[in-house]
């Protein structure tokens, strides 16, 4: 009996990040890594994801890691009614707060896709912070929802 509460406990303790879609490293909160669906003939695709700072010190995302020719961090700037990709150095983590990658603003920008993105597909990464280290992730490939009006942030990449 015991062996068998110890196994269906087990299994729920092993369940739980994967239906969470949470990751977690030191103080630092990682909630849902997504990347949207692409068009079959994009060449970069974008991912997003909230980092919870739950410490008293502030951390870094310095860089993103995956199988791709670049992986780079970014921003949304709107300039005269255009919006425009900027390469982001890091992106600051301060303690006790929420910092969200979403679209038309911070996001992960895959670059030199080889196949597009669709749906249901996983996207390993590793995410590297200056204080807390490294932490391997996936972002699940979702449908795009219109809100980002198709490619959204994306149509200026090649």
């Amino acid at each position: 009996m015991k062996l068998q509460f110890a196994a269906a406990l087990a299994a729920c303790v092993l369940a739980a990040p994967l239906s969470a879609h949470e990751y977690t490293l030191g103080d630092l909160v990682i909630d849902h890594p997504v990347a949207l669906e692409t068009p079959k003939t994009a060449k970069s695709g974008a991912g997003y994801l909230s980092v919870t700072n739950t410490g008293e010190a502030p951390d870094r995302l310095l860089e993103v890691r995956a199988d791709f020719p670049m992986v780079m961090l970014h921003t949304t700037e709107e300039s005269d009614g255009v919006a425009r990709m900027v390469h982001l150095e890091g992106i600051d983590i301060p303690a006790g707060e929420t910092v969200t990658l979403a679209p038309s603003g911070m996001h992960v920008m895959f670059m030199g896709l080889d196949n597009p993105f669709e749906v249901g597909e996983q996207v390993p990464a590793t995410l590297v912070f200056e204080e807390a280290g490294e932490v391997d992730v996936v972002f699940e490939v979702e449908a795009r929802d219109g809100a980002d009006g198709g490619m959204g942030d994306h149509s200026g990449h090649d």
